[in-house]
């Protein structure tokens, strides 16, 4: 039931999701096996564009579904998609939007109006990824990832005598619509091996974002969580036994600390 209201509330606070994630977590049941893995790859990105005065991150959260794929023992392949993802820069700076040719934006007297510029580049995310699960269950990972950007533009947001307003300029005509580059990163998996998996992963682009810009290369740090659907028998089992010893281990902490204090 808890899961259930988990895919509710995340279908409502990504509006903007595929119906690809949807499909996919209502066949949990279906992709889940003994060698393959499937669930719910969510959380948070701070990306960054070189090449720019700006150096402030972008953060955005980001929503997708995640494949882990046995290999051999302890070795995984990693894939997925991240369907719903937002990188780029934030607070441009003038000389950054002259080099973007993009609209600086004025009052009906000329002045220029106070606020943020910020490129943002909505695409769909795929990892190809090495990762290694260790017995402690912490895990190391390293690969490719592959991105086809769907949608670009330049954001202005301001907020002038309580008055706030945002226009959107589509800059997408001058963008490269594919991108790759190198991720690695690590973390550790929940309840003894049986449970969530928290974890951090950093991309550096190889491509240059912009088509008639050189040195602009994306790059991210993505804090993310990952939730396994659709798991077996077995392993729901195990799952609330390593649920059952972590009550046991806090109520004998608490009988301890009553005993101290007498």
């Amino acid at each position: 039931m808890k899961k259930r209201l988990l895919i509710v509330f995340f279908l409502f606070l990504s509006y903007g999701m595929q119906s690809q994630v949807l499909i996919a977590l209502l066949l949990g049941d279906k992709l889940n096996t003994g060698k393959i893995e499937f669930g719910l790859d969510g959380g948070y990105n701070y990306s960054n564009v070189s090449g720019f005065d700006a150096n402030k991150k972008l953060s955005e959260f980001n929503l997708g579904f995640y494949f882990d794929i046995k290999m051999k023992e302890n070795w995984y392949l990693n894939t997925g998609v991240l369907v719903k993802s937002t990188m780029g820069i934030d607070e441009l700076s003038m000389a950054d939007l002259a080099l973007l040719n993009a609209t600086i934006y004025n009052d009906q007297s000329g002045n220029i109006l106070e606020g943020t510029y910020s490129q943002k580049m909505s695409s769909f995310l795929i990892p190809a990824l090495a990762k290694y699960r260790f017995k402690n269950n912490v895990y190391a990972e390293a690969g490719l990832q592959f991105s086809w950007m769907y949608n670009s533009w330049i954001q202005f947001d301001s907020n002038i005598n309580g008055n706030t307003s945002r226009i959107k300029e589509k800059n997408k005509d001058i963008t490269n619509w594919f991108d790759m580059g190198v991720v690695a990163g690590g973390g550790y998996r929940l309840l003894n091996g049986y449970g969530w998996t928290l974890g951090a992963r950093y991309y550096y682009g190889f491509m240059d974002v912009y088509t008639d810009i050189s040195g602009t290369k994306n790059s991210a740090i993505f804090l993310k969580l990952n939730i396994p659907f659709g798991v077996g028998e077995e392993t729901k089992k195990e799952v609330k036994r390593q649920k059952d010893l972590l009550k046991e281990k806090k109520a004998k902490r608490k009988e301890a600390k009553k005993k101290n204090k007498q």
